[in-house]
C-alpha cells in the first residue's frame, strides 16, 4: 500500500523536507503534512541580502519572510533550518540574469532558480537528511501513472498555473518532488491557512522576481555590471538612424514607451543588438513570429522527442511567455536542433524566454516539456 506522497511506507515513517518561503503556500505544504502524520523537515532558502529586503512586501526568500517560516515551523511543532545559500544564488541565478539582458535576451530567473537553488541544491540537502521527498507549494500536478513514471500535469487552479516555470524539471528531480497543492485552490488554501492557526493566512503572494526591488531590474544589472550602459544607436528597420540609447539593458522586445525617440508613428522594439549596441525599431506587425528555435530543451514524454516528433511535427499546444495562454503549434526535431511552429503566431517573443508544450488544451493536461527560446525571428525580419 502507498501512502498519499506515493510511497510504500507508513506516514510516521516517511521524512519529508519542505521547502519554506514564508508564504501562505508551503507553510500549509507543512502543515498538511505534518496533519497527516508524516515525519516533516521544514528548510528554509536565505537567497540574497536580506537586510534590503526586511520591510519590502512581496519578498521571497530572504528577511521578514525568513522570521516568517520560522515562527510557521514552531506553531506546526516541526524542526526547521535555515542555510544560506547568497553566494549560490548569485552566481547560479542573478549572474546569467545580468548576463542575458547584457545578451539582448528577456530571462526567467523563477526558472533558473527551480533549475539549481532549489531542485538541484535544495534536493541533494534533503537527501542527505534522509528525506524520502521534497515537498513544495508550486500549483502544478505530479501524476504517478500507471506506466510507472510521475507525470507533470497543469493545477486545478487554472490562475495560480505555475508549470511554466517548472518545465525543466527533469524525471530523475519529479520521481523526488511533491506538490501537494496541485488538486487545491488558493482560497481553500488560505482557509487551511486560517484554520491551522497560522499568522501568515492573509499573507500578500511573492512578486515574480524576488531580488528585484519596486521591479527595475537595470538597478540590479548596474549594480552588477556599470559597463551594462554602453550606449549606441536606435536604429528602424529600414536602415535610418533614430536616435542614441545609453544601454541595450533598459529595453526588452516589442517595448513601445520610453524609447527616447521621436516618430510620426508608433514604434515598438523588433530586435537587440548586442554585439553592435544597436535597438532596431519598426511597426507593431514586425514584432509577429511564427516559428522559435529552442535551445537546453527538457522532454519529458513517454517516448524519445526525435520518435515523438517525427513526420510532420507532433501537434502540441505551446505557451511561449507566462502570463499568455497555450496556443496551437508544432514541434520539429531537424538535425538534432527543437524548432516550435506557432500556427497563429505570436507578437514580441525575445530570446531567453521559455516556450513550454503541453498535450492539449485541456484544463489539467500533461506537460510534455520545454525549452529557452535561443531564436525568434519576426516575419519582418525573414529574408
Amino acid at each position: 500500500m502507498l501512502n498519499s506522497l506515493d510511497i510504500a511506507k507508513r506516514p510516521e515513517d516517511t521524512r519529508v523536507v519542505v521547502a519554506m518561503s514564508g508564504g501562505v503556500d508551503s507553510s500549509v505544504v507543512a502543515g498538511l503534512l505534518a496533519r497527516q502524520g508524516y515525519d516533516v523537515v521544514g528548510i528554509t532558502l536565505q537567497l540574497y541580502d536580506h537586510g534590503e529586503a526586511t520591510h519590502r512586501k512581496g519578498a521571497c526568500c530572504a528577511g521578514q519572510d525568513i522570521h516568517d517560516a520560522r515562527r510557521v515551523a514552531a506553531a506546526l511543532g516541526i524542526p526547521h533550518y535555515v542555510l544560506d545559500y547568497e553566494e549560490r544564488f548569485k552566481n547560479a541565478v542573478m549572474e546569467p540574469f545580468a548576463n542575458a539582458y547584457r545578451q539582448g535576451e528577456t530571462p526567467v530567473p523563477c526558472i533558473a532558480c527551480n533549475q539549481s537553488v532549489k531542485f538541484v541544491d535544495l534536493m541533494a540537502v534533503a537527501q542527505d537528511l534522509g528525506a524520502d521527498v521534497l515537498a513544495t507549494g508550486h500549483y502544478v500536478q505530479s501524476i504517478l501513472g500507471e506506466d510507472g513514471l510521475r507525470h507533470l500535469k497543469r493545477p486545478v487552479d487554472a490562475d495560480r498555473d505555475q508549470t511554466y516555470f517548472l518545465f525543466a524539471t527533469t524525471r530523475e528531480q519529479l520521481d523526488f518532488l511533491r506538490f501537494p497543492l496541485g488538486g487545491m485552490t488558493k482560497p481553500e488554501v488560505r482557509e487551511l491557512a486560517r484554520e491551522f492557526g497560522l499568522e501568515i493566512a492573509e499573507k500578500h503572494d511573492s512578486q515574480d522576481i524576488c531580488f528585484v526591488p519596486q521591479g527595475k531590474y537595470t538597478d540590479i544589472i548596474r549594480k552588477m555590471d556599470p559597463e551594462a550602459l554602453q550606449g549606441g544607436e536606435i536604429v528602424h528597420l529600414d536602415g535610418r538612424v533614430l536616435g542614441r540609447h545609453e544601454g541595450i539593458i533598459n529595453y526588452t522586445i516589442g517595448q513601445r514607451k520610453g524609447l527616447g525617440i521621436a516618430a510620426a508613428e508608433p514604434l515598438y522594439v523588433v530586435k537587440l543588438e548586442h554585439k553592435t549596441g544597436r535597438v532596431v525599431v519598426g511597426p507593431r506587425e514586425a514584432l509577429k513570429t511564427h516559428t522559435v528555435k529552442l535551445r537546453d530543451v527538457n522532454w519529458l514524454g513517454a517516448e524519445a522527442i526525435e520518435e515523438a516528433a517525427r513526420g510532420n511535427g507532433l501537434p502540441v499546444q505551446a505557451k511561449v511567455r507566462s502570463t499568455r495562454a497555450p496556443q496551437d503549434g508544432v514541434l520539429h526535431v531537424v538535425n538534432g536542433e527543437v524548432f516550435v511552429t506557432l500556427v497563429t503566431g505570436e507578437y514580441g517573443i525575445s530570446p531567453g524566454q521559455a516556450c513550454v508544450f503541453y498535450v492539449d488544451d485541456s484544463a489539467t493536461t500533461e506537460v510534455l516539456g520545454g525549452g529557452f527560446i535561443s531564436e525568434a525571428v519576426p516575419q519582418a525580419l525573414v529574408a
